[in-house]
């Protein structure tokens, strides 16, 4: 089999990985983008109003917004980083249980109570319910929230998107950083970041959801052809390939050890509890997915979008076999890992699957699998700078222009608001580039303490620090507790430090968590004492839950540690951070909360020291 497509291994061990991707790969790439965004403009139509941009005019097809929902979640971070999941010598199927377990039970979920609430109202974001629930400020709570998800999550992507340009690019980027001193790591960040910001500019909402379903297919399509390289070039094809898996354990799926322990994360007590926890929030409650709900015509078409975005699991177990792929080709071809590309895999696991395509895949495929590769990143890419522009809209710039998406707006004020949007759009990409470089730096520290950051789970426990506080949030609206949302205030950011507490557990992660707390106690001191008249004694009151708080948070990083291997100490697995995360800020937002009035709170400024009784 192995004749049927000859290897391009590298000749010249000291040859750059980037002398493999030849004029007919960058004629597919940039062929393809240039398609794509020719169409998605195309379907998109005219973006003439908020609505339209947002919203992509309440008559976006089921099937799109499926697919779109699909691309999102599958994003970068599957299509490189689960494959090198499994080429490690311990990797095996057990990830895919997440999506079979967690991510059908948080579907149903989403699918039959929240997308029925959400289209009761025309509403553009989850946040907006938040807030008609709980008063305006919680709204603002909520979309600072989101703006914090939205960096940490999405800048991660950004990272592994440019490290995988700056493979491709090495030789121009490398000439460029001659000439300009510019590092080809920031290079390869701006450019990730001008695409993406081109790509939503054009068309809102409706273009990115019509560019990921295309995207979609093309990375279907680039997982199938690097799967058949594979098989081609394996001797004894895939019935070898099989034999050595199953061999070793790689098609393991369920983790049937049904002993608890937290400090693992593909397990089966996270799939059922944490990860459905997770998913219920980036499902329902993260606007970068929630906001494809929103532009579906009415709740059955809705509905049908959530639940058919379960079948994007067979991508993750596509991106599985390929990496089972992977671990069985370079056992029987370990001299192929050698040289540049040896070199590259050794410093970082996570880049085996682009440096498999570089080196082993030929012409023309090679560019096609990279399209597809940035397909998957940029599909995600704009989907959260559509989002995040939409959320800072309308939570900090209409109510100081004093207007709203949903009004009666003349044609120049739509104008105007579309052009707000758009400026939105560059600032957030230029502000994700900038993150993106900084968790750069955070791999290269860990790297110099010796210690492997896989990108799966850096890229997903940055998401759960945030996520379990907006699934609180939605839950402190939804459930019929009679609070507002007055201790959203406090509980948000002592959730978020509560995930970091059960990460870190060094004397300076434990003297931060106590600065934290010291300063919400302070502030909340201070804003019962500014408050209105009548809540200054019950908010007075509470200040010992809130110093318990404040205590709770020291105490996960002082104590919650587990014991490991040869005296180590283990934290807490990032599936639980959610969990975690979200008690802390339903647990202290509903003590701490004021009585929710019965008429809807007057409009305010979000800030906890000026805000008016109802809040």
């Amino acid at each position: 089999m192995v004749d049927l497509l000859p290897s391009v291994t590298l000749a010249d061990p000291t040859a750059r990985l980037s002398d493999h991707f030849v004029g007919l790969d960058w004629a597919v790439m940039l062929g393809y983008l240039v398609l794509v965004s020719a169409l998605g403009v195309r379907l998109a139509g005219r973006q003439a109003s908020p609505k339209d941009f947002f919203r992509g005019g309440d008559k976006l097809p089921w099937y799109a917004v499926s697919g779109s929902m699909i691309a999102t979640i599958i994003s970068a971070v599957t299509f490189v980083a689960v494959p090198a999941i499994i080429y490690r010598d311990s990797g095996n199927f057990t990830y895919l249980q997440f999506g079979l377990i967690a991510g059908l039970l948080a579907r149903l979920f989403v699918a039959f109570f929240l997308v029925p609430t959400y289209f009761r109202d025309r509403i553009y974001s989850p946040y907006d319910y938040i807030g008609n629930r709980l008063g305006p400020g919680s709204k603002t709570v909520t979309t600072a929230l989101f703006t914090v998800l939205g960096v940490l999550s999405q800048s991660a992507r950004v990272y592994l998107t440019a490290s995988i340009l700056a493979l491709v690019l090495d030789g121009p980027l490398a000439w460029l950083e001659a000439h300009t001193g510019v590092v080809p790591l920031v290079s390869a960040v701006a450019l990730v970041g001008v695409i993406a910001v081109v790509w939503t500019m054009l068309g809102g909402i409706a273009t990115v959801i019509w560019t990921d379903a295309m995207l979609f297919v093309v990375f279907v399509v680039g997982g199938l052809v690097a799967l058949g390289v594979i098989l081609l070039q394996l001797p004894g094809g895939w019935s070898a390939l099989s034999e050595q898996a199953h061999a070793a354990g790689k098609f393991d799926l369920w983790s049937i050890d049904l002993a608890f322990d937290a400090t693992q994360p593909y397990t089966l007590w996270a799939a059922l509890f944490a990860v459905t926890f997770g998913n219920i929030g980036s499902y329902g409650t993260d606007q970068l997915l929630a906001q494809r709900i929103f532009c579906c015509k009415n709740t059955a078409h809705a509905r049908a979008a959530v639940l058919g975005s379960w079948l994007g699991e067979a991508v993750v177990a596509l991106m599985l076999t390929v990496g089972v792929g992977l671990w069985a080709y370079y056992r029987a071809f370990p001299e192929r890992l050698a040289g540049a590309a040896g070199e590259v895999v050794a410093a970082d696991p996570d880049m085996i699957f682009p440096v498999f395509i570089l080196t082993q895949v030929p012409a023309g495929l090679t560019g096609l699998i990279i399209a597809g590769i940035f397909a998957a990143a940029i599909s995600s890419l704009t989907s959260i700078l559509a989002a995040l522009s939409q959320t800072t809209l309308s939570a900090f710039v209409l109510p100081l222009k004093m207007l709203s998406l949903d009004a009666d707006l003349d044609a120049s004020a739509e104008r105007q608001l579309v052009r707000w949007s758009r400026t939105l759009v560059l600032g957030w990409g230029i502000s994700l580039c900038v993150f993106a470089y900084a968790i750069d730096a955070y791999v290269q520290h860990m790297a110099g303490l010796g210690r492997d950051v896989p990108f799966l789970d850096l890229a997903l426990g940055l998401s759960n620090y945030v996520i379990g506080a907006l699934l609180a949030a939605f839950l402190l609206a939804w459930f019929p507790l009679a609070v507002n949302g007055y201790g959203l205030w406090w509980s948000a950011p002592l959730s978020i430090a509560a995930v970091f507490a059960a990460r870190f557990h060094e004397p300076r992660a434990q003297i931060l968590c106590v600065a934290v707390g010291t300063l919400l106690t302070v502030l909340w001191i201070t804003a019962a004492l500014r408050g209105p008249a009548e809540r200054r004694a019950s908010r007075l009151s509470k200040t010992p839950l809130v110093v318990l708080a404040a205590l709770t948070v020291w105490l996960i990083s002082r104590y919650l540690v587990f014991p490991g291997p040869d005296q180590a100490t283990l934290s807490l697995a990032w599936p639980w951070y959610a969990p975690l995360g979200g008690a802390v800020a339903f647990v202290f937002g509903w003590v701490l909360g004021d009585p929710r009035p019965a008429e809807p709170a007057a409009p305010s400024t979000g800030s906890p020291v000026s805000q008016t009784a109802g809040q």
